[in-house]
Order: C-alpha cells, then structure tokens, then sequence
C-alpha cells in the first residue's frame, strides 16, 4: 500500500452537492458546474488556501462522554489523510467489502470529473500493529500543535496536524508498503477513481509520468489501535403490509410478537443470528431459527459459509426473493442508516414494513472481504467518517 504526500491540499467547507435525482443530465451537470466555479472562486480569492508545502496529515475525531451522556458514548480515532495509489481489487491491496451501485458511481463521476477535485476522503482501515506509522500517528497528535481544531453539531472535536519531514513520510510509507487496507466508507468513490483513472489515462494516452487521478484521497486508520464503530443499516419495505410480510414469513421461521418496538429490540439483542426485527404501526414480530432445509437451498453454493451466515445475506437472498417475492433494488427496498425509530415511521408513512437488524460483526467483514467477497448492498456502516470539507484535494494544484 502506498500513500505518498499529499501537495498542498485546500482546507475549509465546501457546500455539499444534492443527492443524484431522476432530472435531466443536463441540470446534474449544472449543478456540479457550479461547485466547481465555488471552489475555483473561493481558490482565486483566498477563501480556500493552499498549504505551502506537500504533507500528509494526522486527523483525529474525539468526543468526551458527559455526566448526562447527552454527547453520547466518548470517542477517539486518530489516521492519516493523504493520497492513496490506486490498486485493482484484484492486487488484494485495496480491499472492497461491499458492492456498489451504477447510478451513485455515475453522479459521484460527474462530480470529481466536474470539480476536477477530491471533495472528501474515503475511508480506510488497516491493521497496524503497532507499527511506525500508527506510533508516528499518535506521537504527532499527542506532542505538536494543531493545525486546525473545530467542533461540530454531533460533538465531535476534530484536530489536523501536517507530517512535512521527508524522513518521517518515508518511515510511514516503508510501514504501509506491505500491509492491506479495507474500504469501510466510500466504496462508489474508490470505484468512481477508477473510473476517472481510466478516463483520464485514454485522455492523455501520451504521457507515461503519474497523473493526479492515479490517487485519491483516503483516511487511513489502524483498526487494532483504534476499532471502529460498526453500526446497522436498516430496511423499509413501502407497500408491504406489516401483517402480510408477518404471515408469509411463518411458513420458514419462528415469528415471536411484541406489543412494542422497545421490547422487540431487547429480544433482537439477545437473539441468535440470523434474526430480523418486523415493526411497523402495529407493533413488532421477530423472525428467529429459520427453516434450515428452506434456508439451505436459498442460499448460493458459490459463496462461503460465512457470506451466507451474515444477516444481509440471508436478507438478500432468502427472506427477500424467497419468502416475499420480491428482488433486493433501490426501487423496492428504501435505507436507514441507524435509527430504528426513523425506520418505524417511514415504514407506517408507505404502509410498509420496517426490517430492523443487528451490525455485522468487524472480524465478519475483514474474513468476507479477504477471502474476496463481498457483502450486499449497504450491509455496514463504519464510524467516525471524516469530516466533509475539513481537508480536500483538487487536481489543479496536484
């Protein structure tokens, strides 16, 4: 794995773009044009400021836990921010977990091929073990001055320090060289730089030097100092009644009722995976030991027996398809990341049916995707991402 210095990078926010829409592609288009005249505007007039010199930076998210616990549970991560190499799955260096998706690719394509710019990191873990870079990581942050400290709404302190010494970034690169890193956010963008790669490597076929869309940006962070916190993404099923999707799914599960949503969740707790919370306006129902000889042949052979233990994998390609009748889309099954509650209500506002379930455990998803699979759709949710807008990169500089 290779991460060299990054060149003088831009720091402030920039406006985030809307989410892809079914306009024209003309308006997309317009609208990501006028990002890149923000970002050109706030360049030109020293909104946006180039650092001096080239470095990598150390970036760390923190919240302390109050008394009240109304900042919720305290949080530490600390990594690196810099440019990544860009590396086939297929090297095994760069690790995705996840698929993705044509049409998020398509707008995020629009956006950097727009902007001509990095506007965010994707995320990546590594294991560090101990190594160079993770001590040089915790040195810098624990004994140099900040280059930028800012709060924000969620309670989160976030703090940047530059790493311009040439020794220490090649004690850092020699760490990294050898090691692995998996995607944990931002699979369409690390897909959506190798697409521009290519764009721009048939635009200058010419040229044989690097070029600025060989890398993109990443936060790197060493999950065995600091491990991340992997949260559920949720399922709401529009147009499928709460009662309809209860009574087919008992004729291959044990379905357990539940007055209400809290006493449902408790149970979904303590259950044996796979297991799968039903809620919507009347109560909730929970979905356990399901029938092993229907499961079975659900199942795909040619995955491992640990893709198809997971939950969203069950989801996917058993209680979806099989015992609904339906196929796992962005048009029949809506997302939310989280919050059972939202899920709840968004499932009584289309008179459907919420599916709430547990996170995937972090030792599951480091095996599936080293053993180079990879999980459904939206199967994780890995925190704390980095702050949008708190470092950027664009091409120009580069």
């Amino acid at each position: 794995m290779h991460i060299p210095p990054l060149p003088p990078l831009s720091k402030a926010s920039l406006p985030e773009t809307a989410p892809p829409t079914s306009q024209a592609t003309d308006t997309l288009q317009g609208r990501y044009a006028e990002a890149a005249n923000t970002l050109r505007t706030w360049l030109d007039s020293g909104v946006l400021v180039p650092d001096d010199v080239p470095a990598l930076y150390v970036y760390e998210q923190s919240r302390a836990a109050d008394t009240e616990g109304q900042n919720g549970p305290s949080v530490i991560q600390r990594g690196l921010i810099g440019d990544v190499g860009l590396a086939d799955p297929d090297q095994r260096i760069i690790l995705p977990h996840e698929n993705v998706m044509p049409g998020p690719i398509a707008d995020r394509l629009a956006l950097m091929s727009t902007t001509q710019a990095n506007l965010e990191p994707i995320f990546l873990l590594y294991d560090g073990e101990n190594g160079m870079a993770s001590r040089l990581v915790d040195e810098v942050a624990s004994t140099r001055h900040p280059l930028v400290s800012a709060h924000t709404e969620d309670g989160l302190t976030h703090r940047l320090w530059a790493i311009t010494d040439s020794a220490e970034i090649a004690a850092i690169n020699a760490d990294l060289h050898h090691r692995q890193a998996l995607i944990a956010d931002g699979h369409h963008r690390y897909a959506t730089y190798r697409v521009l790669q290519r764009q721009e490597r048939d635009t200058h076929a010419a040229e044989t030097t690097l070029g600025p869309w060989d890398f993109g940006l990443a936060l790197l962070v060493d999950s065995s100092a600091y491990p991340p916190d992997l949260k559920a993404i949720h399922r709401v099923i529009p147009d499928l009644p709460l009662a309809e999707a209860v009574a087919r799914a008992k004729t291959s599960w044990q379905v357990h009722d539940y007055n209400d949503l809290a006493r449902g969740l408790a149970a979904l707790e303590q259950a044996s995976e796979p297991a799968f919370l039903l809620a919507g306006e009347q109560g909730a129902h929970l979905l356990t030991d399901p029938d092993s000889v229907q499961l079975a042949r659900a199942m795909p052979s040619d995955h491992s027996d640990r893709w198809n233990s997971l939950n969203t994998s069950v989801l996917t390609e058993f209680v979806l398809p099989v015992v609904w009748g339906m196929r796992d889309s962005e048009e029949t099954v809506r997302i939310v990341h989280h919050d059972t509650a939202a899920a709840v209500r968004l499932a009584a506002r289309t008179g459907g049916t919420a599916v709430i379930l547990k996170p995937l455990a972090v030792e599951d998803v480091l095996a599936v995707a080293a053993g180079g699979e990879r999980v459904p759709r939206k199967s994780t949710s890995f925190g704390p991402k980095p702050r949008t807008g708190l470092v950027l990169r664009t091409f120009a500089i580069d």
